[in-house]
């Protein structure tokens, strides 16, 4: 067998992406996203894509931000091993998976095959997610009018809340962030991925109880493939309340009084709270998401 040959591609070839089989459907889960043909590179052998991936960022960034789309084909899992090592971009990986995969034997074999070439290059897991898309056909949610909403112009607000947030919290980047720079870096990591989205500043909200007490924050935004959840928040004091709720269902009807006609969001799946507000709320699973992390990190 002889050795895959691995190649960036351009726009005169970019076509060569598309000949690896997609059993995971990654396709039509990035429709809405743009991929540059020159961030996407694929391992060929003897002619063959036998493995690809497609590095993304938003249209400002000037280098990725993360490989979004990861595909090997069957016995090839050292060639996308090597596709991965070879690549001078040591980003996240986002392995996108259908909902329920692991359930169905052929894309549990897909899924299983790419995450061990991805452990083969040196990444490891940190999390597993569930990703949701809500549409008008669920109803919007129940506002329970417990609290009040309001724009925040100040970042230093945000950040505050952030770090009390983060304090007490199940989300693994989070956790990541903080084992590495405290309680600042994970609040600043968040504070910057609001900047980047393209959606306006002005609507980041606050959100307090009938007391004048902070009760958390909620983020409606706009990232590049369309309206999403940002961020829910509810800081420690407020919890047992079930706040986060109110802030979905409040972030929800935000976005669509303003022109969405679907609403992207994520959460960790052991965060098993948050993931039943997101039911709640009428949000279902369409999709799961493995992100790993180059384990030379640091």
């Amino acid at each position: 067998m002889t050795d895959p040959v691995i190649r960036a591609l351009g726009s005169s070839d970019a076509h060569l992406f598309d000949t690896l089989p997609d059993p995971l459907g990654a396709r039509a889960a990035h429709a809405q996203n743009t991929h540059r043909p020159e961030w996407k590179r694929v391992a060929l052998r003897d002619g063959e894509v036998v493995a690809r991936g497609a590095w993304w960022g938003g249209p400002d960034d000037n280098t990725p931000l993360n490989i979004n789309w990861f595909d090997v084909a069957e016995g090839e899992e050292e060639a996308g091993a090597q596709l991965l090592r070879t690549s001078p971009y040591r980003v996240e990986l986002e392995l996108n998976l259908p909902a329920g995969w692991r359930d169905d034997p052929g894309t549990r074999a897909a899924g299983e095959a790419r995450l061990r070439a991805a452990r083969a290059a040196g990444y490891e897991v940190l999390v597993e997610r569930f990703m949701y898309r809500w549409t008008p056909s669920r109803g919007l949610p129940e506002r329970p009018g417990r609290l009040t909403f309001a724009a925040e112009p100040d970042d230093a607000v945000f950040f505050d809340a952030l770090r009390r947030i983060h304090s007490v919290t199940l989300d693994a980047h989070a956790l990541r962030a903080i084992a590495e720079g405290g309680l600042d870096q994970a609040a600043q990591e968040e504070l910057d991925f609001f900047h980047w989205c393209p959606s306006p500043r002005a609507w980041w909200q606050v959100a307090y109880t009938p007391d004048g007490d902070l009760a958390g924050i909620h983020i409606p935004a706009h990232n590049p493939s369309g309206p999403c959840v940002g961020f829910i928040g509810v800081v420690p004091e407020q919890r047992g309340r079930g706040y986060a709720y109110d802030l979905l269902a409040e972030c929800t009807h935000f976005l669509v009084e303003r022109g969405a006609d679907f609403v992207a969001g994520a959460t960790d799946q052991g965060n098993v709270p948050m993931a039943a507000n997101f039911a709640k709320a009428g949000y279902p699973v369409v999709r799961e998401r493995i992100n790993l992390v180059p384990g030379d990190r640091g």
